[in-house]
């Protein structure tokens, strides 16, 4: 496993999001456009969670959010984050990182 210093790390710009709207795309098997809101405003991440949780399960989720990751393309869609998930090797289970009591949307993970 490669390895990152302390310098790297600290560029990782993670929050506490809330997932405010769930649309499937359409055309596609598994991807979701969600809206997420990170404190000082709502982005948009594409994520293939359809296997894994209905639109009802994941709306008003509070997640962790990678939110500096640089936009990118899925299915005609930008991306402007990521939010995190453990996921099996095997990809049969995926479950989303949450927090574990109740904070307030937009806090720093640290």
């Amino acid at each position: 496993m490669e390895q990152i210093d302390f310098e790297e790390w600290k560029k990782l710009k993670m929050k506490v999001g809330k997932i405010v709207k769930v649309e499937r795309i359409p055309k596609t098997e598994k991807l979701y456009k969600l809206q997420v809101d990170i404190g000082e405003k709502n982005i948009q991440i594409i994520t293939s969670l359809v296997p894994y949780y209905s639109e009802d399960e994941l709306m008003d989720q509070k997640i962790i959010v990678l939110t500096n990751l640089k936009p990118k393309k899925f299915a005609g869609e930008i991306s402007e984050g990521m939010l995190l998930c453990a996921e099996k090797e095997d990809r049969s289970e995926c479950v989303l990182l949450t927090v574990q009591k109740d904070i307030e949307v937009g806090t720093q993970i640290t």
